[in-house]
């Protein structure tokens, strides 16, 4: 029996049984559409006007769902200070709880992972040297994840954690409160902590700096994290093949896992998220239906077929085997013009079920400051 096998056999029979109860319930006849975005608010401008975005949104009463995949603020922005006394000057205590209102006004109920900016880069000068990475990633647990399995926005819906459904030979799992799933109109969704912009938090490409720097402990981050990641990725396709088989998957997470500034002269580099890709490659190819990956982090709305092609400038970073049925869907960050979401419809009725259209929501479709 592989490790795939034995680490996923424990906890599949509780999730086998909760993805059945949810297809039952489900109009499978409908499709799935879920508004997603990211790399938002990235101003004290974008969060005064939110209403805005959050009444585009609210506005379609077709929205199932709410995604964002991550980095609540910019990487320009001071972070919380969160667990440090006394608190650090620099810092804004009060950003992530203006973000959580927001959140709390859409009325599907909204699912978010989070990004580098709010946690990850905390230690970096261009975010004034605001926090310890490790306590402002408990900061974020505590405040967006306070009820493991439960979403956020005014429909409270439920959701897998991997808080609770996780092997109990890598206890250490549990604190992953943030990687979820769930099952709807037999899509498989799961979201995955994984940050962008430094080689997912790696010591030798971007180290911790301004008195937070810690090797041992930075390192263990990063692999105890990705392991974890990883196990939680296989668990989400055993699910999607097993609890009944899904018709198609959805993964959501911040990295630009592609990013081609972070492999050119000066960038981070793109190698530590090279074990996560392969074996999602491998898994996806095992499933073999259609899976949609979206993520942040590079802002500019862009779709492709990165693994598709072993010997294309996408495929050789990771050098998997060819995956023609993954898709890649970056989504718009509120630094680019329109400012907009996506209106993602997964209809596993059609042989290609994904469908998207962005969704400006700004009276003034030419800039990315709202009025």
């Amino acid at each position: 029996m592989t490790r795939y096998r034995l680490t996923t056999a424990f906890i599949l029979a509780g999730l086998i049984a909760a993805a059945s109860a949810t297809a039952a319930d489900d109009n499978s006849n409908r499709p799935v559409t879920l508004a997603v975005f990211g790399d938002w608010p990235y101003s004290q401008v974008l969060l005064d006007t939110a209403k805005l975005l959050v009444d585009s949104v609210n506005s379609d009463t077709q929205i199932d769902w709410v995604m964002h995949v991550g980095d609540v603020h910019s990487g320009s922005m001071p972070c919380t200070s969160a667990g440090i006394l006394p608190p650090i000057p620099a810092s804004s205590p009060g950003w992530n709880q203006a973000v959580y209102f927001q959140f709390q006004q859409f009325k599907a109920p909204v699912v978010y992972t989070p990004g580098d900016n709010e946690w990850a880069d905390c230690h970096k000068t261009k975010e004034f040297a605001s926090g310890a990475p490790l306590k402002e990633l408990a900061s974020v647990r505590s405040l967006f994840f306070a009820r493991p399995g439960h979403t956020l926005g005014l429909e409270d819906k439920q959701v897998w954690s991997q808080a609770k459904y996780f092997d109990p030979d890598f206890p250490a799992d549990a604190q992953y409160v943030e990687n979820v799933m769930w099952m709807d109109r037999r899509v498989l969704f799961a979201t995955f902590n994984m940050p962008g912009g430094s080689n997912n938090d790696n010591f030798d490409h971007a180290p911790w700096t301004n008195g937070f720097g810690n090797e041992a402990a930075q390192r263990n981050e990063e692999a105890q994290r990705n392991a974890a990641d990883i196990r939680w990725l296989e668990t989400a396709f055993a699910t999607a093949e097993h609890a009944p088989r899904a018709k198609a998957v959805v993964l959501a997470l911040q990295a630009d896992m592609w990013d081609p500034e972070a492999i050119a002269a000066g960038g981070a580099g793109l190698d530590h998220y090279t074990a996560f890709v392969r074996r999602l490659a491998d898994l996806a190819v095992h499933f073999g239906g259609p899976v949609l990956l979206l993520n942040g982090d590079t802002h500019k709305f862009f779709s492709d077929k990165p693994l598709a092609n072993p010997g294309s400038a996408t495929g050789l970073i990771h050098q998997t085997q060819p995956v023609p049925n993954l898709t890649r869907t970056v989504v718009q960050g509120s630094t680019n013009a329109p400012a907009e979401w996506l209106r993602l419809t997964v209809d596993t009725r059609k042989r290609q079920p994904f469908s998207w259209t962005n969704v400006p929501y700004c009276a003034d479709p030419n800039t990315n400051v709202c009025p």
